[in-house]
């Protein structure tokens, strides 16, 4: 999506006529003069307003803010509000251009007014803008305006989305308390090795024997954590700014989408939370109308992970053949041999759609269990881990005194 450019503009109040003035933000100048429209106002000049110096904006990579899948939700849920009440669509994106909060999807929505405007179909002006509203939201929203059904499609969206936001609060929830710990202690070593050894050092030269290794090694990370601490933030800099520009490709998916399905314990949430996610798409596309070789293709996409795109494609080719689903379902590892026997059932009685929510349904179950599993099983590991990190380090400090006072008692 383009970036925002602030416009100062002139503009005559349609209620009063009188001269109005002020600056917006918005993808282009049609963008400004639409959004203008929407305010009731007439549009008499919009000029970008350059910005040089201290006042340009800095962008760094990875530091722009996603729209979150709760407010695409929110979104769609209000939208469809809108259009199941009789609003035409002009009006009804003029209303959430002033509802929406978020800057990127608000300007969003601008340009989709603009280009709505100017007779574009919705979903083709929704997908001009890939990275606020994903293929699944397009291809529905299209299905949708061709079956005249748009109000249906977009509740569809809102419910599938709400469900998102939640599979991805549980999620959070259970990492953040980890991180957070992990994030305290990764300081507080730091912390000591950076000040606290140092004073413990010049007690140490008084002492004339040698140190234990454990000290000796704390002292060395000591003396060179003036050139260590700056490598490693340069190191996590670059790291970073990697990772953000090269996730997303296929070299780095191949090896990272896998890898997160082989983990000892976050592996089997992860499977769990990608097979939530394939089936509550796909049962959304079906129960759309879209056929189901096409679907898969859009659900296949938005699944994140490599190892579902690939296992799709075998089953697309299964059913171009004239076979069934279930059969290269069975076959994909990722996907438990329960999934398939129920979409097997789902085929075989003509319920696919209905068994595929209800297989999202009980993985989603699974799901926010086992994210109450892993916060309890975490928590205490961590503890002991840093207890014996932190724990391990004061000793470490205290040997010297320790072996000084055993040889002074044995002098004695």
């Amino acid at each position: 999506m383009a970036l925002l450019q602030e416009y100062s503009y002139r503009a005559v109040d349609n209620s009063g006529g009188a001269i109005v003035k002020g600056t917006l933000e918005a993808v282009s100048e049609n963008a400004v003069v639409s959004k203008l429209r929407v305010q009731g106002l007439t549009p008499v000049s919009v000029v970008p307003v350059s910005k040089t110096g201290l006042n340009r904006d800095v962008s760094l990579p990875g530091m722009r803010k996603r729209v979150k899948v709760a407010e695409l939700a929110v979104m769609a849920k209000q939208m469809a509000g809108l259009i199941n009440a009789g609003l035409p669509l002009m009006r009804t994106l003029g209303i959430l251009i002033e509802q929406t909060e978020g800057k990127q999807l608000q300007s969003a929505l601008i340009a989709v007014h603009a280009d709505v405007e100017s007779g574009a179909s919705l979903s083709i002006a929704l997908a001009r803008h890939p990275d606020v509203f994903p293929p699944l939201m397009v291809s529905l929203v299209r299905v949708g305006e061709t079956g005249g059904f748009l109000g249906q499609a977009l509740t569809s969206i809102a419910e599938t989305y709400g469900k998102e936001a939640e599979l991805q609060n549980k999620i959070r929830t259970a990492t953040t308390y980890p991180l957070v710990v992990l994030v305290i202690a990764v300081l507080g070593v730091l912390v000591m090795v950076t000040f606290i050894v140092p004073i413990f050092e010049s007690m140490f030269t008084g002492i004339g024997s040698a140190l234990p290794l454990p000290t000796q090694i704390l002292v060395t990370l000591s003396h060179n954590m003036m050139w260590i601490l700056p490598l490693l933030v340069v190191l996590a800099l670059a790291g970073w700014v990697w990772w953000t520009r090269n996730r997303r490709t296929d070299r780095v998916r191949r090896f990272i989408d896998p890898l997160k399905l082989r983990l000892p314990v976050f592996g089997p949430l992860a499977t769990k939370i990608a097979v939530a996610r394939f089936t509550r798409n796909l049962a959304m596309m079906l129960q759309a109308g879209v056929p189901l070789v096409q679907a898969l293709s859009i659900v296949g996409q938005a699944s994140n992970n490599i190892v579902i795109e690939q296992a799709v494609h075998d089953i697309q080719d299964s059913i171009r053949q004239g076979r069934s689903f279930a059969a290269p379902l069975a076959k994909a590892a990722v996907f438990p041999s329960m999934v398939a026997q129920m979409v097997s059932v789902g085929e075989e009685s003509g319920t696919l759609s209905e068994m595929l929510s209800s297989i999202a349904d009980l993985y989603e179950n699974e799901v926010e269990t086992a994210t109450d599993q892993l916060t309890a099983t975490i928590e205490p590991v961590l503890i002991v881990g840093i207890g014996i990190l932190i724990g391990g380090m004061v000793i470490s400090l205290y040997l010297p005194i320790f072996s000084l006072y055993g040889e002074l008692s044995q002098t004695a």
